[in-house]
């Protein structure tokens, strides 16, 4: 039986090119518009470009129960700022994230920024097996600061800075880059991202 993945949709991102990575991957994706629903989830996919307040909205009301949910073991992925709020807090708003993580997001000190582009993540965790082309897209003004560096398991490189870009606690993971926008190489993290959720399923 397929895994079933529960897409949260909490009013910010680009749903679309996630769902259908997913779907080419052979996931069966349900798109969660109430954010209550997330806690019968059995695998959860935290999408999105925007702020962190606004990301927050939604899951404010349930976000204890989701972030016990999530420390349950359920396998889990936050894309972007759906990585940042499973932190506790963030320098671009000013409500508390679900905690998953435990840090902060901290604005990059680049000269340009947004940082948009191809980037190399440095890793060698599983959900890398089978990708020769280790370059990923970023969409990104902020980046994470975890306070248990062990949970950080890449880094990437801008503008000779270097900060994480991947990290796991549990059998959750969070991305800083878009792997739905990386290409080939995007599609074979997502296929073993999924292929990581259902063994621990």
């Amino acid at each position: 039986m397929r895994l079933k993945v529960s897409l949260a949709d909490y009013g910010v991102g680009n749903l679309h090119s996630v769902k259908k990575a997913l779907e080419l991957n052979g996931a069966k994706v349900d798109v969660v518009t109430e954010m209550k629903d997330l806690l019968d989830a059995e695998c959860i996919i935290f999408p999105g470009v925007g702020a962190f307040d606004m990301t927050m909205k939604k899951l404010l009301p349930y976000k204890d129960e989701i972030a016990e949910h999530l420390k349950s073991g359920i396998p889990a992925l936050g894309i972007c700022i759906g990585l940042q709020i499973m932190f506790d807090s963030s320098e671009e708003g000013q409500s508390k994230g679900l905690g998953i993580f435990e840090g902060r997001i901290k604005r990059l000190t680049a000269e340009m920024i947004p940082h948009m582009g191809w980037n190399e993540v440095v890793s060698s965790d599983e959900l890398m097996s089978g990708i020769e082309d280790r370059m990923f897209y970023f969409a990104h003004s902020y980046h994470c600061s975890a306070v248990d560096t062990k949970t950080a398991i890449g880094t990437t490189e801008y503008e000779k800075e270097t900060f994480s870009s991947f990290f796991k606690t549990r059998n959750v993971y969070g991305t800083q880059f878009h792997p739905e926008k990386s290409s080939v190489s995007g599609l074979q993290f997502i296929k073993n991202f999924i292929s990581f959720a259902e063994d621990v399923s």
